[in-house]
Formats: structure tokens, sequence, C-alpha cells
């Protein structure tokens, strides 16, 4: 199935990408308002608020490398209408759940079947997608994510000054039936690719991961754990120093110059390549995270999520449209499985470690540690990219030598 050439705005891209935001209002509700719930009702600690958000993400994680195989086996519309459905129907325990216990197992639970939908819908927005355009359209695609990341915390930490975590739990639970109604509409194009003969094993890790977007993916583990900072701990940490009134516009700040930033981004690395998006938005979002982790008034700390927003927002996509070139045709759902194993785990280590950090140190601390990270990261990056240009080198200069 050929697509409209360059055209990204498609109903099937609409479609996804409604499923893609939906889901994640939910996901992100959750994330900014469970640790304040394991803490002021059920009295939990710091650490344990951050327990809630990692072990859900560790489910995920454990159903990222047969994800890929289930999509496969499957096929990626009978897959999207299972997870969309699993996701949507653990939605409606939260307001049964009163205990500690029973939260982590349900956390589990949800994780499991987040884990294979976000993998299939991000592989089918990469179908969807025209190819001269991945960068520019999975940066869009990314944007669902990014907006819903500002309006799940609004939405959640406005309501909860207004009704009971409870109430909350059964709205956000039937906004997340609209996303099955968007996952229905979905035509998921049949795309024929090269024909390959591959002899493999009844085991093989190319049957879990891409081997190809490995170093891409590891190097995204750890801009994981600093984002993870903002995601878990940005509204703890507004409470703590007396900013709660101002926390929900944290993420509307974000968002709006994230919005703002995305499609020259989006261009800029279909036109001059990833190098020179992903090296400014890391020193970018370390500055932001500098900036925050010294933030004593409501100016400072709106500044911070803007330089933040604009650092970061274009990060994830960006690593994810690497991966999944990197994979090649017909390996999208085993490249997307493989970025979002490694960034999983970077989100599901700093919620639980950083969580550490601020109960020993202070998030001045934490933020500036992960401003740090950032910059090893940036060298990280620049190291990959000069190895690989070496190896491409070589590549394209053995048939001239052999001619």
């Amino acid at each position: 199935m050929n697509h409209q050439k360059g055209i990204i705005w498609t109903k099937d891209f609409i479609n996804i990408s409604l499923v893609q935001f939906i889901v994640f209002i939910g996901f992100y509700t959750l994330l900014t308002t469970l640790p304040i719930y394991v803490m002021k009702e059920i009295g939990g600690t710091e650490a344990e608020g951050g327990l809630v958000v990692t072990i859900m993400l560790i489910a995920a994680i454990i159903m990222r490398p047969i994800s890929g195989n289930l999509i496969e086996k499957a096929g990626k519309k009978r897959t999207l209408m299972w997870s969309t459905g699993l996701f949507t129907g653990t939605m409606f325990f939260y307001f049964m759940i009163d205990s500690f216990m029973g939260l982590m197992i349900l956390r589990f639970l949800h994780g499991l079947s987040f884990g294979v939908l976000t993998t299939v819908v991000s592989a089918i927005a990469a179908d969807v997608v025209p190819n001269e355009r991945k960068g520019a359209g999975l940066g869009y695609f990314a944007m669902a994510t990014n907006i819903a990341m500002v309006v799940g915390p609004f939405l959640g930490l406005t309501l909860i000054q207004f009704i009971s975590f409870k109430l909350l739990f059964i709205l956000v639970s039937f906004i997340i039936l609209i996303s099955l109604v968007c996952a229905i509409q979905v035509k998921v194009p049949k795309i024929a690719y090269p024909a390959t003969k591959v002899i493999e094993k009844k085991f093989s890790i190319h049957k879990l991961v891409e081997v190809k977007a490995l170093p891409i993916a590891f190097i995204s583990l750890f801009v994981g754990i600093s984002y993870s900072s903002i995601l878990s701990y940005v509204s703890v940490f507004a409470e703590t120093n007396n900013l709660a009134s101002v926390a929900s516009y944290f993420f509307v700040v974000f968002a709006v110059v994230m919005i703002l930033a995305r499609p020259s981004l989006g261009q800029l690395f279909d036109v001059k390549g990833p190098k020179y998006v992903i090296i400014p938005c890391l020193l970018i979002f370390s500055i932001g995270l500098v900036i925050l982790g010294f933030t004593n008034s409501p100016w400072m700390f709106l500044v911070a999520a803007g330089i933040i927003g604009l650092g970061s927002g274009s990060l994830l996509p960006s690593f994810q449209t690497m991966c999944i070139q990197a994979g090649g045709p017909g390996r999208s759902g085993h490249a997307t499985a493989t970025f979002y194993i490694f960034w999983d785990i970077g989100i599901a280590t700093g919620s639980y470690v950083l969580g550490m950090i601020v109960a020993m140190f202070n998030f001045q601390v934490l933020y500036i540690c992960c401003a740090v990270l950032l910059i090893i990261v940036l060298g990280m990056f620049i190291i990959q990219q000069s190895l690989q240009g070496r190896k491409s080198n070589v590549e394209q200069q053995v048939p001239v030598e052999n001619m």
C-alpha cells in the first residue's frame, strides 16, 4: 500500500495520534497524582511514591522484548485493539484500591498492556508516515505524548484540589474509553517489504530486539533517567517549595514552547541530520534542569519549564526515529520495542533512584546530578556518531577498492 506522497496528516495518522494522546493523558495524570495519593492518602514516603511509577514501567519493560513478536504474529491492528482494550479496562480498578500493595499489583498489571500498546501504536505511526518525512512525521506524532504530558498533569493536579482521588480515577477511566473508538478507525497499511530468506534458530535475539538500534537505544536510557526527574518529581518539587499553585502551569509552558519549536526541529532533523537537533537539545535541557534546581519563585519555575520544554521535547522522537531508521524496512515494531525497552528502563530507574537522592539530599542535588548526566550523554552521542560515520565511510570505500 502506497502512502500519499509526502502527506503526514492523513486520517489514519490523526487517529493513531489520538490513541497515543488519550492513553498518555491517563498515564501522565496517574504519574503525577499517584505519588501524592500514596503520600497523602496511604501514608507512604517519597520513595514509595516513586515505586508506583517504577513498577508499571518494569512491567512494560518485561513486555517490550516480546512485543515485536506479538505484533508480527497477531498483526498490528489486532494487537492495537486488544492492548487498548486491556489498558482501558485496567483503568477502572484504580478507584477500588486503597492499599499500597494493592496499588503496586494493579500498576504492574497495567504496565503489561501499556508495554504492548505503546509499542504497536508507535510502530503503526512509523508505517503511516511517508519515508521521506520520517523525522517530521514522528516528531508530530510525539507531540501527542508531549501535549498529553501537559493535559494529564494539569487535569490531575487541578482536579485533586476540588474532588477526591477516587472520583479523579473514575473520570480518567471514562476519558480513556475514547481511545478505543479511535483505535477502531485506524487502518494499518499493508506494506510489501523485499523478500529475504532468513534462517533462524528457534530462539534468537533478532526475534526480541533490533540489534542495529541498540547503540542509540542505550544512549536514550540515560536521557530517560534525567527525564524522569520531571515526570515523577516536578509535582512533588512544587509541593515542597510552596509552588503548588503554579505546578500545573509548568507543563503548560513546557508544551507551548515544545509545540512552537517542534516543526522547525523536525524539519532540521530531516534536512541536516540528527546531531543538529540532539546536541543543542541536550545542552538546553541540561541548562533548564540547573535553573529548576535553583528555583525559588514562580517565575523562575516557569522559565525553567520553557527551557526544559525546548530542550527535551524533541529528544524522544529524535532517538526513536534513529532507532527505526537503523532497523530498516519491516522492523519498525522491533526497533520501536528496542527503543522503549531502554527508555522505560531509564524512566523506571530514575523514578526510584532519584527518589532516594531526594530523601538523602534535596531537589537541588537531584537536578544538578541530572544535568551532569545529560552532559555525559552528549559525549556518548558524539562518540557514537563519530564511530557510525567511520563505519559508513569504510562501507562506501570497500566496493571502490575491489573494482
